[in-house]
C-alpha cells in the first residue's frame, strides 16, 4: 500500500510509472499516426537502419553513456510537451517576460499565446550546455533535478541582460512549482532514458546508427565479461552470507542434460 501511495503521489519518481512528458506526447502522436492513415502517407524511404546477416548496426548512446547532441534533442522533445500540454496556470507574473525581459528586444504582446517550437527549446538549452560544458547525463537528471554547483550570477554571464535578483526570483518559483526532490535513484534515471529513446521513435528522432566494428565489438564483450564477473562474485559473497556456521549445508550441483 504504501508503495501504491508513492505511486499516485508523484508517478515520475516512481521507476515503473509512466514519465509524464511521454504521457503528454501520446495525444499528439496518436493524432499524427491518425492523420497519416487517413491521408495515406508514404513512409517513404526508410531512414532508420537494420541489422542483418552479416552487418550489426548500433548507435552510440547508451544508459550509461548517452550521445550529448541526439540526448539534447531528446530532452528538449519532453520540455516541448511539457509546455504545449501543461496544465499549469500560464499567467504567472514571474515568468512574464514583459515583467522580466531576457533579452533587449521587444516582447510581443501575444507572445504567451504562442507555444515555443522544439527547434527553439533546443537551440536555446544547447546554448546553456555548450557554454556550461554540460554532459549528456545531466541532460536527463535536469528532467527531474539538477543540482550543479552554478550560481545564478554565471547564468546571467550567459543571459545579459536579466539581473541576479530576478534569476533568484524565478529559481524560487520554478523549484517551488516542481516540487524539487535532490534524490534521483538510478532506477528512475534508467527510466526517464528508455522513455526518451521511446519519446524520439515516436517522433521520428532517430538516433545515429553505425556497423558494429571489430574494435567496438570487443569493448563490448570485453564489458559484459567484466559485469559477468562482478555478477559471480555477488553471488558467491551472498552464497557464503547465507550459510551458517552451526548448520553448513552443502550446495549440490548436477550436469544438465540438454537433449
Amino acid at each position: 500500500m504504501e508503495e501504491n501511495l508513492a505511486l499516485e503521489s508523484n508517478p515520475s519518481d516512481h521507476p515503473r510509472a509512466s514519465t509524464i512528458f511521454l504521457s503528454k506526447s501520446q495525444t499528439d502522436v496518436r493524432e499524427k499516426r491518425k492523420s497519416n492513415h487517413l491521408n495515406h502517407v508514404s513512409p517513404g524511404q526508410l531512414t532508420k537502419k537494420y541489422s542483418s546477416c552479416s552487418t550489426i548496426f548500433l548507435d552510440d548512446s547508451t544508459v550509461s553513456q548517452p550521445n550529448l547532441r541526439t540526448t539534447i534533442k531528446c530532452v528538449t522533445l519532453a520540455i516541448y510537451y511539457h509546455i504545449k500540454n501543461r496544465d499549469a496556470n500560464r499567467s504567472l507574473d514571474i515568468f512574464d517576460e514583459r515583467s522580466h525581459p531576457l533579452t533587449r528586444e521587444k516582447v510581443p504582446e501575444e507572445y504567451f499565446k504562442h507555444d515555443p517550437e522544439h527547434k527553439f527549446i533546443y537551440r536555446f538549452v544547447r546554448t546553456l550546455f555548450s557554454a556550461a560544458q554540460l554532459t549528456a547525463e545531466c541532460a536527463i537528471v535536469t528532467l527531474v533535478w539538477d543540482d550543479q554547483a552554478v550560481w545564478n550570477v554565471d547564468y546571467c554571464q550567459i543571459l545579459k541582460d536579466i539581473t541576479v535578483e530576478d534569476m533568484n526570483e524565478m529559481e524560487r518559483h520554478f523549484l517551488e512549482l516542481l516540487q524539487f526532490n535532490i534524490n534521483v535513484p538510478a532506477s528512475v534515471y534508467a527510466k526517464y532514458y528508455f522513455d526518451l529513446r521511446s519519446l524520439a521513435d515516436d517522433n521520428n528522432l532517430n538516433f545515429l546508427f553505425a556497423p558494429l566494428s571489430k574494435e567496438r565489438a570487443q569493448n563490448l564483450e570485453a564489458i559484459s565479461r567484466l559485469c559477468e564477473d562482478k555478477y559471480k562474485d555477488l553471488c558467491r559473497a551472498a552464497m557464503r552470507r547465507s550459510f551458517s556456521a552451526d548448520n553448513f549445508i552443502g550446495v549440490q550441483r548436477s550436469n544438465a542434460i540438454l537433449s
